[in-house]
């Protein structure tokens, strides 16, 4: 296929990403350099039995037509990305001058609400994917072999983490793991402490969102690579299993290469749904001891008084940056492998 070719066949959907994506990110950029408008302030005399007195109070009136004359805020430039709910460019010098350990360098950047959140999204991303992957490609292998009548409800069972929405899985097991749960009850009676909480530590809390992730995530690897393990030549195999080549050696020389980009599809699209995560810490309360960027962009925007819409904006601007960061090295591998099977540049 030729470049002209397949630039005719991705127009419409090129022109959907811009009208559905380019345009909604554009706005999320503007929006990201303004912040909220201070409000009014104006003084009134309270008078009462004893005198009168200034008081300060708010003038909603006047409030609401600086928004209304300016409704993407006041200019901020830089200055959101810049402040201590994200890059803490300030805060991150002072604590650079000013410890003396890596430890507490560390520790006082954990301390900060957009590092904070940035490491466990990245500690998710990076466990939560491979493992997802590695369950899948076992569960795949073992459906594969199993007898044919036994397929389909292995095959059904194997999907329901996937089936069920993620708030409703991460609430019941939330419920499972509570002191009163079927998981919780039976860990404190293993460990003899009735006060062993899986919610209450920081790393435990980790690692049952990291658990729950790879529970829910590891059906779609599973369908994918069982999907291309129907794809394997026989003729392959067979020549392997007649030169000798033990069942590990046909995994590994035959089975793993034909599934590898399957594999580079599968880390695109988990490292990219995983770097997202928020129903999770929604589901089982964790606010207190995991937050991711997602988490983050939506805890701005559900204020009680004020919505922040520019900390939003450049929070998920960040994000957006931090996913195409991510996503190179697999880009560039992926682009090396195509140049070297198309070196006169043909797609076909």
């Amino acid at each position: 296929m030729t470049h002209r070719s397949f630039f005719s066949f991705m127009l419409p959907s090129l022109l959907a990403m811009f009208l559905f994506i380019v345009l909604p990110t554009g706005s999320i950029v503007v929006q990201s350099f303004y912040t909220e408008h201070d409000k009014v302030l104006s003084l009134a005399e309270d008078c009462g039995p004893f005198g009168c007195e200034q008081t300060t109070h708010i003038d909603v009136e006047a409030t609401e037509n600086l928004i209304e004359e300016a409704p993407l805020g006041k200019f901020n430039g830089l200055g959101t990305y810049l402040d201590r709910g994200h890059l803490a460019v300030d805060e991150l010098g002072t604590i650079f001058e000013s410890t003396e350990s890596i430890g507490e360098t560390v520790s006082r950047i954990y301390n900060l609400p957009f590092y904070k959140a940035l490491a466990f999204t990245i500690a998710y991303t990076f466990l939560a994917t491979p493992l997802a992957m590695i369950v899948g490609f076992l569960v795949a292998m073992a459906v594969n072999n199993i007898p044919k009548k036994l397929k389909g409800p292995v095959i059904f069972l194997s999907l329901l983490p996937y089936i069920v929405t993620p708030l409703i899985g991460s609430l019941t097991l939330f419920w499972m793991i509570n002191s009163n749960g079927i998981i919780g009850a039976t860990l404190q009676m293993i460990f003899n402490d009735p006060e062993l909480s899986l919610k209450a530590s920081p790393v435990l809390t980790w690692v049952t969102l990291i658990v729950y992730g790879i529970w829910h995530m590891a059906p779609f690897p599973f369908v994918v690579y069982y999907a291309g393990l129907q794809t394997i030549p026989q003729d392959t195999l067979e020549s392997a299993m007649i030169d000798g080549a033990s069942k590990w050696e046909r995994i590994r020389y035959v089975v793993i290469p034909h599934l590898f980009p399957l594999t580079t599809f599968l880390a695109l699209v988990l490292m990219m749904d995983n770097f997202r995560i928020f129903e999770p810490i929604v589901g089982f309360s964790a606010e207190a001891n995991a937050t991711s960027l997602s988490w983050s962009i939506y805890n701005d925007l559900n204020g009680q008084v004020d919505k922040l819409y520019g900390s939003a904006a450049s929070t998920s601007v960040l994000t957006v940056i931090c996913v195409v960061i991510l996503l190179i090295p697999v880009l560039m591998r992926t682009w090396r492998n195509f140049k070297q099977k198309n070196p006169d540049g043909s797609a076909s």
